[in-house]
């Protein structure tokens, strides 16, 4: 999933009677940053070398705050669906002075010909716009191992970890949404686009990395976010280095270790991804990874979600396998965390993880929040983005 940022000054023509950016402007805006973004790469004739259109189909446009004259937005662009004729994208519009998220948008394109006939899609277009990230993105080394990870803002740090077999893309709505903290999400070792080596793997060993991460950031606290296997990390971080967290966040998780039977199935999806590949085990967690409200309803998410679980390394899932199999149990723990501000999220369809999982923890870390997500399943923070969003948000105001 490719981004790119550019950035475009608003003036005065392009604002109302009352000097905000009016629709019509914002939308000539984000067209101007697609092409701008397309100028800086391939080139603007990239469509019609192909003798290829890209006519807009469909448009969604959320205004979260105004923009006046003389302010600087950056946007960003990312493919979020990438059909034979078809494609979408994902743009969002933040203010540089104050990292304020002024709008989010997605555009359906469908590429037709001179005669308005769906042709496919310019290959070199799928190419270019799945180049690792251009911008926001940053390849840092630690432990011998490269990093990919995404920071973005300032002000308190908030540290993304995902879960599996996923990358920090499951966070993109919240490093666009939230505001007021420095937002940093890397892909765990093995996963996204992180060096993926065939041996060392563990808890303790994504632990480590992700505090020598934030060493390499200058963090020397965070609130630390974790989804699903995120969570088993984020215990293992607590145990490892709890002076480094101020607050925490325990999202489509559990504190229970594995049961026998589940390190039985651990030890068959390793030997199955071995053998078929990533794939294999994209289609058999696919039914369970989203809700039933997102299975029915959001199409272009359930096949966004099986293209990264796909994309994902062999040696990266097979070692996060090893990893959740043999990970501590941390229910004992639990108490211990009264004065640590702890938010539990859980997505009220979740099949993967059963809601009393989050309940107990809820129950045995003293004044731990307790959140469950309508129509959502394991993927609480793509299947309801901005539900999710303002959960954190509301957390993070009260942490001091």
């Amino acid at each position: 999933m490719a981004q790119s940022e550019i950035d475009l000054t608003v003036y005065p023509d392009e604002c109302d009677a009352f000097g905000h950016l009016n629709q019509a402007a914002f939308l000539s805006l984000f067209e101007r940053a697609r092409w701008e973004m397309l100028a800086r790469g391939p080139g603007m004739n990239i469509f019609t070398l192909a003798d290829a259109w890209p006519a807009v189909r469909k448009t969604a446009i959320d205004y979260h705050a105004p923009a006046f004259p003389g302010d600087v937005l950056r946007f960003q662009q990312s493919l979020i669906h990438h059909g034979r004729t078809s494609f979408t994208m994902r743009q969002t519009a933040r203010r540089v002075r104050d990292d304020v998220l002024i709008a989010t948008a997605e555009f359906v394109f469908v590429c037709v010909s001179r005669d308005g006939r769906p042709v496919p899609v310019p290959e070199v277009f799928g190419q270019f716009m799945a180049q690792p990230s251009r911008g926001a993105g940053h390849r840092l080394t630690v432990n011998g191992v490269g990093i990919a990870t995404e920071v973005r803002g300032e002000g308190p740090p908030l540290v993304f970890i995902h879960g599996y077999p996923l990358s920090r893309l499951i966070w993109e709505p919240q490093l666009d949404r939230l505001a007021g903290v420095r937002r940093v999400a890397p892909d765990l070792r093995g996963l996204g686009l992180s060096d993926a080596p065939d041996l060392g793997y563990s808890m303790a060993i994504y632990a480590d990395d992700l505090i020598a991460l934030m060493d390499t950031l200058d963090i020397e606290q965070a609130v630390l976010c974790g989804l699903s296997m995120g969570g088993y990390v984020a215990f293992e971080v607590l145990r490892r280095a709890r002076h480094r967290i101020r607050g925490l966040v325990l999202m489509s998780t559990r504190a229970e270790a594995d049961s026998a039977e589940a390190r039985r199935g651990r030890d068959a999806a390793a030997l199955l991804v071995r053998e078929q590949g990533a794939g294999a085990i994209a289609d058999s967690m696919l039914p369970r990874m989203l809700g039933a409200s997102t299975t029915a309803t959001k199409p272009e998410l359930v096949a966004q979600v099986r293209r990264l679980m796909a994309a994902s390394p062999v040696a990266g899932i097979a070692g996060a396998l090893t990893s959740m199999r043999d990970r501590s149990d941390s229910i004992s723990m639990l108490p211990e965390l009264g004065d640590i501000p702890t938010l539990i999220v859980a997505g009220a369809e979740d099949t993967m993880i059963p809601l009393d999982s989050a309940r107990r923890m809820a129950q045995l870390i003293p004044g731990a929040r307790f959140s469950i997500v309508p129509e959502a399943g394991h993927l609480v923070s793509l299947e309801q983005p901005e539900a999710v969003s303002t959960l954190l948000s509301e957390f993070l105001s009260t942490i001091p």
